[in-house]
């Protein structure tokens, strides 16, 4: 193995800062365990008249010790992973269950040749089960907490007695006193258990709950680039698509007094109809982007929103909707319906980039009394689970250059998420993707408080 891992194990910084419940830090303790053994035994025997069985209890730290080397070494040859999160962290929280029951065995072996229950370090125990309620999952805690109180009651009966530590046996109460204690010492393991794995469980969902929010952060920053960029793309463009429209309007004009032929007519058509379409698009992009206040909400049926999805789809001989969709004509919606349908415009954009060149893609309808969902899929050959993963990450994208610039599933799920839905893929190679869209009805605000004439209005009720 090489020194250079486990001089990194070793190193002032890790051995001064472990964080608390990582291999890391359950490998110092036990080597501080077994120093500590090995000087408590030392000066019981230099500064006590104890006569210690001094080759088992010589034998057990060895053990200690020989299994934390090979912990050692085997830590030494993994790269870091964070807990909790991979596989490879769950296999090192089981061996970590797995050594701790070993230290636990020795400790009660030690103190079954040591006196038993009338050592005084019988309580150690107790530092074992905090250490388990702290790094282990809390299954292996209550395991490790039961096997305690069983060898506390086996001690409690079998031991090697220790002069100066025993108690008469035959004295007045001391069966009641060996009682006591069991039961004594089954309700502290029990309850700081308990309380450390409640303690350690917070803390994991802590974790949890601050590692979303960095996560969720991070998303917003991003987004709100986006919106930026979006921001000045619609400003820096608008002026020179206006001068196009307006001069186009003015060959438009002259064209129709002189003799022209149809096909420069027909041009001047297509340009205006790829300027208006210009505009179009910076509108869409700057309400996809998070520009709420450009948003209207609108109160529609839900046959109008797949209506408005129809519109404004490339190739729509390829896509085919739910038959039954009709029926949803008196499924009232309350959302901003251009902001929902270009993202789902932008899922069918996607799946008919997916799917061979005449192959078609089905867009699938269902309701319940509260959400609306949507599926659009494809047939294409799916995408790999790491693909999946990364499939909403911003400029993220595995079209040919020049064909995406990795934004329309990023924008999609911020619109979709924004409006308290969910957006998730279920996709497999070879058997095509699945992209789910789940959506509430409505909002905070409710339709039903709306003027008969206000059916159009912007997210926070104004005109």
């Amino acid at each position: 193995m090489p020194f250079a891992a486990l001089s990194r194990l070793f190193h002032p910084s890790v051995m001064l800062r472990a964080p608390l419940g990582t291999s890391t830090w359950l490998l110092q303790l036990r080597w501080f365990a077994v120093v500590g053994q090995l000087v408590t035994i030392s000066a019981v025997g230099r500064f006590f008249p104890v006569d210690l069985p001094l080759e088992p209890l010589f034998a057990f730290i060895g053990f200690t010790a020989a299994t934390n080397l090979a912990y050692t070494i085997w830590l030494g040859t993994r790269e870091p992973a964070e807990p909790q999160a991979s596989d490879d962290a769950l296999y090192r929280t089981e061996v970590a269950s797995l050594l701790m029951t070993l230290d636990l065995l020795t400790l009660a072996a030690m103190l079954y040749f040591s006196g038993g229950i009338d050592n005084p370090f019988v309580f150690f125990f107790f530092v074992n089960l905090a250490v388990a309620g702290v790094v282990l999952r809390p299954v292996w805690a209550w395991i490790l907490t039961s096997m305690s109180i069983a060898c506390f009651a086996v001690l409690t009966y079998f031991r090697t007695p220790i002069e100066l530590l025993s108690i008469d046996s035959h004295a007045a109460g001391y069966r009641m006193r060996e009682h006591g204690m069991l039961i004594a010492f089954s309700t502290c393991a029990a309850v700081v258990t308990y309380f450390v794995s409640r303690v350690a469980e917070e803390l994991t969902v802590r974790q949890t709950q601050l590692r979303t929010a960095l996560q969720q952060q991070s998303r917003s920053q991003r987004l709100e680039a986006l919106t930026t960029l979006a921001a000045g793309a619609a400003h820096e463009l608008a002026s020179p698509l206006s001068t196009i429209a307006v001069v186009v309007h003015e060959m438009q004009r002259h064209a129709a007094e002189a003799d022209v032929p149809d096909a420069v007519r027909q041009d001047l058509s297509l340009i205006d109809s790829e300027v208006n379409h210009c505009k179009a698009i910076l509108s869409r992009m700057r309400n996809a982007a998070g520009d709420q206040a450009a948003e209207h909400w609108d109160r529609i049926t839900l046959v109008d929103l797949v209506d408005a999805i129809v519109e404004g789809i490339r190739d729509p001989h390829r896509v085919e909707i739910s038959d039954d969709v009709d029926r949803f004509d008196d499924y009232t919606l309350w959302i901003p319906m251009e902001a929902v349908a270009q993202a789902i415009r932008n899922l069918i954009g996607n799946a008919l980039d997916a799917s061979p060149a005449e192959a078609s893609v089905a867009v699938e309808v269902s309701v319940t009394e509260d959400h609306f969902t949507m599926e659009v899929i494809d047939s294409g050959e799916g995408m790999p689970e790491e693909v999946a993963q990364r499939a909403v990450e911003p400029f993220f994208t595995t079209k040919q250059p020049g064909s995406g610039m990795g934004l329309g599933l990023f924008l999609t799920r911020n619109v979709i998420t924004r409006l308290g839905g969910t957006l998730e893929f279920d996709t497999k190679l070879g058997r095509g993707t699945r992209a789910i869209v789940r959506m509430p009805r409505r909002q905070q605000l409710a339709a039903e408080n709306l003027p008969d004439g206000g059916s159009q209005m912007t997210h926070n009720g104004l005109e």
